[in-house]
């Protein structure tokens, strides 16, 4: 079964987008988790729909006005919460509320705009991914990949303390900007596959997965991309394989089942580690105790 939908082009395409959101979601989700903006890819997300309805409002494509605006949004959130006019979670909330509100809106008045075009775009459609979609969803997932490669020391420092990053003289603003930009794009690459309302949970809980399994912040990244992947196509296979499933909301509970298991494993792993530290240290209070 599996061998015989590899050769249709259709579910090589969704293949391919779900291969690719799952790397690029979680690798931008751990800065966003390490800098406790766990919900900046929701508030994005319903601003990118205001920008799919805007791409149906004026003819041009959906995906490249969703890109505009959502970029447009993510550096107002970060201007307003880095001057400190207003708290984080009411720029986002002001994000929220706007974003779905102008989408609605929009995608009412548009010509082509109807309820099934927006329930594609709030909660995925991957089988409906065409290659002018593949080939900007690509384009945008090399340019994040691209990101996280370049500046990743540099975003690490900036997410572990904001403080430090100023004093080793890293340009703060610039960064925490290429952050929120880097979010969007991931948000615009996720919502075809798990839909814009779906789109912050793939960011999220793979890395939360990861956590509870891993340490270094390598490793947690490494392994956050790899659930990623696995939630992704996994979902994507479920949906294929019955038509009554959506793959986004798959895709989701694939990952939360992920989470709910690493939870226990979890505390194995630290137990053992725990045991490990205690006895590495009987040695050395022996040897006090001899001195």
């Amino acid at each position: 079964m599996i061998f015989e939908l590899l050769q249709e082009s259709l579910f090589q395409m969704a293949l391919v987008a779900a291969l690719l959101v799952g790397l690029c979601a979680p690798a931008v989700g751990t800065f966003i988790v390490q800098r406790r903006l766990s919900l900046l890819g929701d508030g994005i997300g319903h601003v990118a729909l205001t920008g799919v309805a805007l791409g149906f409002l004026t003819g041009t494509a959906p995906v490249l006005t969703a890109v505009v605006v959502s970029v447009a949004g993510a550096v107002a959130i970060e201007l307003v919460r880095a001057r400190g006019r207003t708290s984080g979670d009411v720029a986002l909330a002001l994000l929220f509320y706007g974003g779905i509100a102008g989408g609605v809106m929009l995608m009412g008045i548009a010509p082509g705009g109807s309820n099934a075009k927006l329930n594609s775009y709030l909660f995925g459609a991957i089988a409906s991914v065409t290659a002018e979609d593949l080939w900007v969803i690509g384009a945008l997932a090399v340019a994040v990949i691209g990101v996280v490669v370049v500046f990743g020391r540099e975003l690490f420092v900036l997410c572990q303390d904001e403080e430090m990053a100023k004093a080793s003289g890293l340009p703060v603003r610039l960064l925490s900007l290429l952050i929120a930009v880097t979010a969007a794009l991931t948000v615009v690459i996720a919502m075809r596959v798990v839909g814009l309302l779906l789109v912050s949970a793939l960011m999220v809980i793979p890395v939360a997965t990861s956590q509870q399994l891993t340490r270094g912040f390598r490793a947690t990244m490494g392994l956050a991309m790899l659930f990623g992947v696995l939630a992704s196509v996994g979902g994507l296979l479920a949906s294929t394989y019955s038509a009554k499933v959506p793959p986004g909301a798959a895709i989701v509970l694939l990952a939360l089942a992920g989470f709910v298991l690493a939870l226990g494993v979890g505390r194995f792993v630290r137990r053992g580690r725990t045991q490990e530290s205690i006895v590495s240290e009987r040695p050395k209070m022996r040897a006090e105790e001899v001195a």
